[in-house]
């Protein structure tokens, strides 16, 4: 099994005609995403990659509905429109895989899909890839890296960094593990999912075994995540590292939701209730591979 993208899963993608929609398009056939459409304004008629390009969402649901996924690829400044046309259709889940959104657009974006009932990844998500049944967004291929950092396996990876999720799932196969699913929720002040919606849906999945995450200062996604391992919503083993230890209040840190206001949000903090609720937190990356190789064999 695996979360959110399943083998067969119809998806499409808005903004796919542009340099970097092509790109994504591409990397999510090569991962064997089912791509059925794609949407970009005054260019309907024409394909990208043989997928069929149309001028709206209505007229690639007409032709290819129900369709269960959309990754939005349109530009800051109008993807909350974008958004707001997918909402009007039943996706089940939809990616912004789009930076420097507005913080009032992202707040919008977020009431709307909780409003629908749509799982918002983002605004600023990379995406997610279930290796051997598909991916949204830029996970997965080249094939260089699949090999070596996206092996189908049992092991969950959730990460805060784009670039790190990668890395995380690069140690996770290194110790001999593969992987489930790996999901970047994102780097953004505001997030339609966070760490906390996302555990829960690997204790469902019966294909996975523990989950690696990479957190950073600032917000309390983690304290939530100790409250649900606490509560039993999830009982799998989490192996999470906590990067930011040392870093003084005000300070930001890698990223825009990466900041510690008020003596909140702290990497100490965050390790504390993480261990106290049971995790089995790492003190570097690379030791997440052999806490795993431990907990499991």
């Amino acid at each position: 099994m695996s979360i959110i993208i399943k083998e067969g899963t119809k998806v499409m993608i808005q903004g796919i005609t542009g340099r970097f929609g092509q790109f994504v398009a591409r990397n999510m056939l090569d991962t064997g995403t089912n791509v059925v459409a794609g949407v970009t304004p005054n260019r309907g008629g024409s394909k990208v990659w043989d997928i069929p390009v149309y001028n709206t969402i209505k007229e690639a649901w007409d032709e290819h509905g129900p369709i269960y996924a959309t990754v939005i690829l349109a530009p800051g400044p109008v993807a909350r429109g974008a958004l707001e046309e997918a909402v009007d259709f039943p996706f089940d889940t939809i990616l912004m895989e789009v930076e420097r959104v507005p913080l009032q657009d992202a707040l919008v974006c977020v009431a709307k899909c909780k409003e629908a009932g749509v799982r918002l990844l983002g605004p600023g998500s990379a995406g997610l890839v279930s290796p051997g049944k598909g991916s949204l967004g830029i996970f997965g291929s080249p094939e260089e890296l699949a090999k070596v950092a996206f092996k189908p396996g049992r092991i969950g990876v959730i990460s805060r960094s784009g670039g790190q999720t990668s890395t995380l799932a690069f140690n996770v196969c290194k110790a001999g593990f593969g992987i489930s699913t790996a999901i970047h929720i994102g780097t953004e002040q505001v997030m339609g999912t966070t760490l906390p919606d996302i555990l829960p849906l690997f204790e469902e999945d019966g294909e996975t075994d523990a989950v690696a995450y990479y957190g950073e200062i600032g917000g309390v996604m983690e304290e939530e995540a100790a409250e649900i391992i606490k509560e039993g919503k999830f009982t799998k083993p989490f192996v999470p590292y906590i990067a930011g230890r040392g870093l003084p209040s005000g300070i930001r840190f890698s990223h825009a939701s990466a900041i510690i206001e008020g003596g909140k949000g702290t990497a100490e903090g965050k390790v504390e209730v993480l261990k106290a609720a049971g995790a089995y937190v790492a003190d570097a990356p690379e030791d997440i591979g052999p806490i795993l190789e431990k907990v499991l064999n």
